[in-house]
């Protein structure tokens, strides 16, 4: 038989340890990093009652009934941000876009010219005067004549629009305006004419301005203030006395007076 060898070590040797595996993947409990249900329990305490998101959730709901003036300020402060930069965005967008169509609505009128007749009935006797004062005073400018007639005609409809719905500074642009077209046609008329078609350019202007002057009077405004009549109360101090009692018979004495106030 073979023998067997008895593998057991005594105390005095020394064991033979195996090398620690570090391929190994190691895992962390809970106690080495945050709880896994810290972030829940703050979440579901945020939407309890009285949390935060909860409260800014009420907020959102109430905004609608009750109104920009009792809405929360958080809200208001989020719409006028919002409103500015889409505001911000629109001009930025636009700005190019506006630019080009005024150039092209000032290089689209028609060129003016001395004695050139580009109008024709009744509107030329007006129109054409107009046209060749513009013309005449703007050969020395650095504007054109035809961007002069151009804004000259923006202006009118300005003030003929905005004076329709009572716009105080759109009536006086219009008064001025007229004023400034009848003194052009008056000046560049000839003597012939100039009665007849200043009294034209008149004319059209008072009847324009039925619309540009609507509801305005020339009669002092009268406020009456009917106030109440003040009733100032009367005090009259008396003194009642209780009466005795009047004998079995029920007869009343006669002893009780109102004291009277001379």
């Amino acid at each position: 038989m073979a023998d067997h060898t008895d593998r057991t070590q005594t105390p005095g040797q020394h064991q033979r340890t195996m090398p620690a595996d570090h391929s190994a993947p190691t895992t962390k409990g809970p106690q080495q990093g945050k709880p896994p249900g810290a972030l829940r329990t703050r979440w579901d305490g945020a939407w309890a009652e009285s949390g935060f998101l909860h409260d800014r959730w009420e907020d959102l709901l109430q905004a609608r009934e009750l109104g920009w003036r009792h809405m929360a300020n958080w809200i208001k402060a989020v719409l006028a941000v919002a409103g500015l930069s889409l505001v911000v965005l629109l001009l930025d967008g636009a700005a190019g876009v506006l630019a080009d169509a005024v150039h092209q609505l000032l290089t689209a009128a028609p060129h003016v010219q001395v004695a050139t007749n580009t109008s024709s009935g009744v509107f030329a006797v007006i129109d054409q005067p107009i046209r060749t004062y513009i013309a005449t005073h703007t050969a020395s400018l650095q504007i054109s004549g035809s961007t002069v007639y151009t804004v000259w005609q923006l202006v009118g409809l300005f003030g003929l629009v905005g004076g329709f719905f009572r716009g105080t500074g759109a009536r006086l642009t219009w008064t001025a305006w007229g004023a400034a077209s009848i003194a052009m046609v008056y000046s560049s008329t000839p003597a012939a004419g100039r009665p007849i078609a200043t009294g034209l350019a008149v004319l059209a202007w008072t009847a324009a301005s039925a619309l540009a002057l609507r509801g305005l009077s020339l009669r002092p405004s009268l406020f009456i203030h009917n106030a109440a009549p003040q009733v100032r109360p009367e005090i009259r101090p008396e003194i009642h006395v209780p009466a005795p009692a009047g004998p079995p018979d029920g007869d009343a004495p006669n002893n009780v007076l109102p004291l009277q106030k001379r």
